[in-house]
């Protein structure tokens, strides 16, 4: 019973609170817990449920302490052999972990190729082979069809500790790169993410740039179309931005007032 339970502790260490393993497995904290400090034994049905979470064969969490850590490091290693495992092991199953955040976002920030305006683009999360993808789009057109600016991205998602970090590689032009880091708001609402984006503005010629970020969750019943023909740039103060939003931005405006016209290019 003490070699289970110490393993468990040793393993859920990784893998962020214990109030995210049990929701995420969906076993009781309190009951949870009696099996971390040695009170109590999982079920059998218990025990499958929480070696299929952490990917482990069941017998390998009654091996000695020593044992269990140096099997545990074998298997690590395995999968981080070479450069590519370096850069994707922080990334590399995530699927649980991000399940809850998985679908569509507006993504609003604001970049210095539209100064002082609010660039709204549109972000998929999904999963695919134990990884949580990103599909990035943004679109904007003036009116006067002077200025189309299109870029798509495609990236990786991770959470560790309370924080989701996405890195993005654009797929036209000069293949910039963009970091984005979000924090939720609250462990049970993902409606906004809010955090800093980073990256290189569309303009060529222009510094790399960082600002604010907040995405926001798509409801359901947007359909794919409707969201797409929201992204564009907006004023600051357009009737078109949820005040939540722009509160986030607002500091992010280094020249103080936002432009009066509203939606000045969709």
């Amino acid at each position: 019973m003490q070699d289970f339970s110490k393993n468990l502790r040793n393993i859920c260490a990784e893998h962020g609170s214990i109030a995210q393993v049990c929701r995420e497995i969906g076993i009781n904290r309190q009951q949870f817990n009696r099996y971390l400090n040695g009170t109590g034994m999982p079920s059998a049905h218990n025990l499958r449920r929480i070696s299929r979470y952490f990917e482990l064969p069941e017998a390998e969490f009654f091996l000695s302490l020593d044992e269990f850590t140096r099997l545990h490091l074998q298997g690590r290693k395995r999968r981080s052999s070479g450069p590519v495992d370096l850069m994707t092991g922080a990334f590399r199953d995530q699927a649980k972990t991000l399940r809850r955040y998985l679908g569509f976002y507006h993504s609003h920030f604001m970049t210095p190729t539209w100064d002082g305006m609010i660039l709204r683009s549109l972000i998929w999360l999904y999963e695919r082979d134990g990884f949580v993808m990103t599909r990035s789009v943004e679109r904007v057109t003036s009116r006067d069809g002077s200025t189309d600016q299109k870029s798509k991205y495609e990236g990786l998602a991770a959470k560790h500790g309370n924080r989701i970090y996405i890195v993005e590689h654009e797929m036209v032009r000069e293949g910039s790169i963009v970091e984005t880091i979000l924090t939720p708001s609250h462990r049970q609402q993902v409606k906004y993410l809010r955090g800093t984006t980073m990256g290189v503005a569309w303009r060529p010629h222009v510094m790399p740039y960082a600002s604010r970020a907040i995405w926001k969750r798509i409801e359901d019943k947007t359909t794919a179309r409707e969201a797409l023909r929201a992204c564009g740039v907006y004023a600051l103060d357009s009737r078109y931005i949820d005040p939540t939003v722009r509160t986030h931005l607002r500091n992010s405006n280094d020249g103080g007032g936002a432009s009066n016209s509203e939606n000045v290019l969709t």
